[in-house]
């Protein structure tokens, strides 16, 4: 599989696309005006400590309060008070932990109001971005991510990620690790790190120490709210936690930030220098990669699949909802139930994209399309664990019920992405939003190619003037790419009587053809 990461920069922000094999996967945008990137730790003031949600609200400059529950804490958040007030004061100039003696865990079932009080300072860090009315997700177990370890103050255990299964491998690392880290810190082996050696592990671990070193430094000046430590971009964020063999290139269309990607890369895998390139091309980056043309496909209402199968996706307050539709995608080969499990298998890869693109979270319902065998309900349910495999993002998945449902949560860290992919309805008649027409070609592309599966080699398409001009734009246009592609005979008729995307298909003696 190839996997490149296309990034577009503008001066108030920086968009990134992930693709894998041409397909876009991941879509997401840092604004540089944004103060609050999951993984920044901030020296807070408590506001209010509510004792009947065992949480307080901790002021760390958004607009509404960060929401600091009892369980994020941190059983060790007493050592972590304790070693702040130490450094306010002046009395502690060592940030090793070595000589540090820690203070007891608090009770797991215990009450917020025993350990933090109102106008308290406490050090936080930002668990989930601010999303609509609701202020930061907060943590007081601090924790500083590399490449390969995650450094965790005031824990002495040593654990290695769950998907590196194979036993002599885990063990080995562990070995490593405790041999190389210091006393009072923590360290979880990340799965990047599987069959690493122990340089590149000290080296990241030296770096985490030093990060360390500088957040406590920071802090006998902080003035809540202050940020203490701020995460790398969100760019360099991304390639930190999934740079693998996989990636062929990452293109990006400033020259600043291709420098500072090119040095990251170089510090975290000097091997894969090569791939960073810089975008010189007059086309804008993200229509020379197809990007725009996947976006305003993937995020409508509607989105389309190969084979004339369609999702519909809802949004409500408590949930989101997706319809499964077979459209016109019946085979008569197969029988009506193959017909609906090739139908909700494709649904279900689709589905996962889409999770991922949009950064949906929450729950998810699916309405898949119905199956009376409950042996293919299971093969549709294992194969949405397989596609969700690779989503970082938290979630269950719960199998279908009797009805064709599916139930998902999925972990939310950042407002969900929503891209308007409608338009204006540029005809006299018919006024408001319309979906864009680039929605319309991988419809009608569908159509084109059922329809010269099923024999038709010659045949008109009959559409609004608008798109009709669309399609024929140029020497090498759309329509002839069509011809060229499925060896067909393809007039395109423009129709000034049809609505903005409205179209039809005729066969030689005028009779109308259905794909």
């Amino acid at each position: 599989m190839d996997t490149e990461l296309i990034i577009r920069s503008s001066p108030s922000a920086i968009d990134f696309a992930l693709l894998k094999n041409g397909k876009l996967t991941e879509l997401h945008k840092e604004e540089t005006a944004n103060k609050f990137n999951v993984g920044d730790v901030y020296m807070g003031k408590v506001n209010k400590v509510i004792p009947g949600l065992n949480a307080a609200f901790v002021n760390v400059g958004a607009q509404k309060d960060g929401f600091l529950h009892y369980h994020d804490l941190g059983p060790q958040i007493k050592s972590l008070i304790k070693y702040t007030k130490r450094i306010v004061s002046g009395k502690l100039k060592d940030y090793s932990l070595k000589n540090f003696d820690n203070e007891p865990d608090i009770d797991k079932s215990g009450n917020i109001k025993d350990v933090l009080k109102a106008k308290q300072h406490v050090l936080v860090q930002i668990l989930k971005e601010p999303i609509s009315s609701k202020g930061p997700r907060l943590t007081s177990e601090l924790s500083l991510a590399g490449r390969y370890l995650i450094l965790v103050p005031f824990y002495n255990k040593v654990s290695v990620s769950q998907k590196i299964s194979d036993e002599a491998e885990r063990d080995r690392l562990k070995r490593l690790v405790q041999s190389i880290k210091p006393a009072n810190f923590g360290v979880i082996i990340r799965t990047a790190a599987n069959e690493k050696k122990v340089a590149d592990l000290d080296k990241d671990l030296q770096n985490l120490i030093s990060k360390w070193n500088a957040l406590s430094q920071k802090i006998q000046n902080a003035h809540p709210p202050q940020r203490v430590l701020g995460e790398v971009n969100r760019v360099t964020t991304m390639l930190r936690d999934i740079l693998n063999e996989s990636f062929t290139k990452i293109v990006v269309d400033d020259e600043l930030l291709f420098l500072e990607i090119l040095d990251f890369i170089r510090d975290i895998a000097p091997d894969k220098e090569s791939i960073v390139k810089l975008h010189e091309s007059s086309t804008p980056i993200f229509e020379k990669y197809g990007i725009e043309r996947q976006i305003k496909s993937s995020f409508g209402k509607t989105v389309m699949m190969d084979k004339g199968a369609y999702l519909i996706i809802e949004h409500t307050e408590a949930m989101h909802v997706i319809d499964v539709n077979s459209g016109n995608s019946s085979v008569k080969t197969q029988s009506q139930e193959e017909n609906s499990l090739q139908v909700n298998l494709r649904a279900a890869t689709e589905i996962a994209r889409q999770l991922r693109l949009r950064d949906m979270g929450g729950i998810i319902v699916v309405d898949f399309i119905d199956m009376k065998d409950p042996e293919n309900r299971k093969k549709v349910y294992e194969h949405m664990k397989a596609e969700m495999e690779d989503d970082r993002a938290k979630h269950k998945i719960l199998p279908l019920s009797r009805f064709g449902l599916m139930q998902i949560t999925r972990q939310r860290f950042r407002p969900e992405r929503n891209i308007n992919t409608t338009e204006k309805n540029p005809s006299l008649i018919h006024k408001g939003e319309t979906d864009a027409p680039i929605t319309l070609l991988s419809r009608i592309e569908e159509d084109v190619k059922r329809l010269v599966d099923k024999g038709h080699k010659k045949f008109s398409l009959h559409l609004h003037p608008f798109i009709a001009a669309y399609l024929t734009k140029g020497l090498w246009n759309i329509r002839r790419k069509w011809m060229w592609r499925y060896r067909a005979n393809i007039k395109v008729q423009p129709r000034d009587s049809y609505k903005y995307l409205e179209y039809k298909y005729f066969n030689e003696e005028g009779e109308q053809l259905k794909p």
